[in-house]
């Protein structure tokens, strides 16, 4: 049994404002409850039966998970340089997927905990299909071209109910309660990781009566970015329809080349947000 976790911050047990996670005095209090909580689910999924655990760091540069704490039965994927973005290694090997530290969608509940779509920075919403959708969806479409099911998702109280739609069986640690974007009720990290240990156990057991969750094609992808600068930047891509000022389309056959050409528009996206040559040297 062979078990892939992309991890989040957001959505990790202590985090409550988006100053804990930037690179600051607190930040590394924080990496250290990421990684407390990466483990909790590892060895929730040892004691589930998994023989195999990969960890994929999905926050930020992608490089937060202190690999010297981290369970030695497992494997880290770090860095920040992936075509497949916090699903970097995913393919049919694998048996199930967690989804540790993750957090609701850029407009979604007012309450919901550091909530954004990919790139917070530069993207409003995202619809696939006509359907709006967060990371958890995203990324769930990934593991599903594989045939790989989401077993469990990790975070606040909104993100675990807003999966519900799109994984109905998924099982869900609520480690905290959304008060306002910056602040929340939260569970000790002791409670939080005995929580996830034994959701992580359940969600490995009951794997074979989850199905994978399967976006079929033609893929149509819509985002709407913050600014129209960022929209029409990406339209030097041919293939990217320009829907109004700030939201494009596109399509693909299938779900994976969807979500490589999504990732490589948002970055796109991102770095025309003060201009894509303001900081080239002349």
């Amino acid at each position: 049994m062979k078990i892939y976790i992309s991890v989040d911050m957001e959505g990790i047990s202590g985090v409550a404002t988006n100053m804990q996670l930037k690179k600051n005095d607190e930040y590394h209090r924080f990496r250290k409850l990421m990684t407390q909580d990466v483990n909790a689910a590892i060895e929730g999924a040892f004691q589930g039966g998994a023989t195999e655990v990969v960890v994929a760091d999905g926050h930020g540069n992608m490089s937060n998970i202190l690999i010297e704490d981290l369970d030695p039965r497992a494997r880290l994927i770090s860095g920040n340089n992936r075509v497949m973005c916090q699903m970097e290694g995913i393919d049919d090997s694998f048996d199930g997927v967690f989804f540790v530290g993750y957090h609701g969608r850029e407009g979604g509940s007012e309450r919901s905990v550091i909530s954004h779509t990919l790139a917070g920075v530069a993207v409003n919403e995202m619809r696939i299909n006509g359907k709006v959708v967060g990371e958890s969806e995203l990324n769930a479409g990934v593991a599903g071209f594989y045939k790989v099911p989401v077993l469990l998702v990790t975070g606040d109280d909104i993100v675990t109910s807003e999966v519900k739609d799109t994984l109905p069986n998924v099982e869900t640690a609520i480690v905290k309660r959304g008060i306002d974007r910056f602040a929340a009720e939260l569970l000790s990290p002791d409670n939080a990781h005995e929580l996830i240990r034994k959701k992580a156990k359940n969600a490995v057991k009951n794997a074979s009566q989850i199905k994978p969750y399967v976006v079929q094609g033609p893929v149509i992808f819509e985002i709407e970015f913050k600014g129209s600068n960022q929209a029409l930047m990406t339209t030097t891509i041919p293939s990217v329809e320009l829907v109004n000022p700030k939201t494009i389309r596109f399509t693909c056959d299938d779900y994976v080349t969807a979500y490589k050409m999504m990732w490589g528009l948002v970055i796109i996206g991102m770095s025309a947000t003060n201009g894509v040559l303001g900081h080239a040297n002349a």
